[in-house]
């Protein structure tokens, strides 16, 4: 329904972004909402995905169109539902995963949040050969960590990220695990979430 929305970044949490357009705030659920600290009070244009369940309307975002489309062909895989694909795509590093389906990488699937044996294989099955369209131009650059400015202490931002890892579905065990790796250094929010991310999935 909705292709893409233009307006000001209102608010950033660990779930999702608002933005604000024509006095209506709309809540757009993001694979990695810190990517957008630093357009806060900014206009941008977000590609978005309304997802419509019996007891549920949601719209999720994207800051391109071939994010968007992984996102949409993730859905397409039984097991896989809103949720799981954001997880996947907040990773910062789709063209693992693709590289993972094409080889048939099921042990490195089944490392994102929600994905069993059973998923993994059901994402080789129907994606297998289906992504290269998605890749040039495109895995390379996604999710800069340079685009998150460092605005507030060290403390508040892991704290953040905890909270954007905790609503991507992993659990406490799993972070506490690599919390001591974390704290060694002072990053941005975002750059917390990708440097977890990467231990997480290893």
């Amino acid at each position: 329904m909705y292709e893409f929305i233009k307006g000001t970044v209102d608010f950033v949490g660990p779930e999702y972004i608002v933005i604000e357009n024509g006095g209506i705030g709309y809540q757009i659920m993001t694979p990695n909402p810190f990517v957008f600290t630093k357009e806060a009070g900014k206009e941008i244009c977000i590609f978005t995905y309304q997802y419509v369940r019996e007891d549920l309307i949601s719209l999720y975002g994207f800051k391109t169109r071939e994010e968007k489309a992984l996102f949409t062909r993730l859905l397409n895989v039984s097991g896989i539902g809103p949720k799981g694909a954001l997880a996947i795509l907040a990773s910062g590093e789709p063209g693992q995963v693709v590289q993972a389906i094409e080889s048939e990488d099921e042990s490195f699937l089944v490392k994102f949040p929600g994905v069993g044996k059973k998923t993994a294989r059901q994402m080789i099955l129907d994606l297998k050969g289906k992504l290269h369209d998605l890749v040039p131009d495109y895995f390379p650059n996604l999710f800069n960590a340079d685009e998150v400015a460092a605005t507030i202490s060290q403390s508040n931002e892991f704290d953040e990220a905890v909270l954007a890892l905790k609503a991507l579905g992993y659990s406490e065990k799993e972070i506490r695990k690599i919390t001591p790796d974390l704290k060694k250094e002072q990053l941005t929010t975002d750059q917390y979430i990708k440097k977890a991310l990467q231990k997480l999935l290893k």
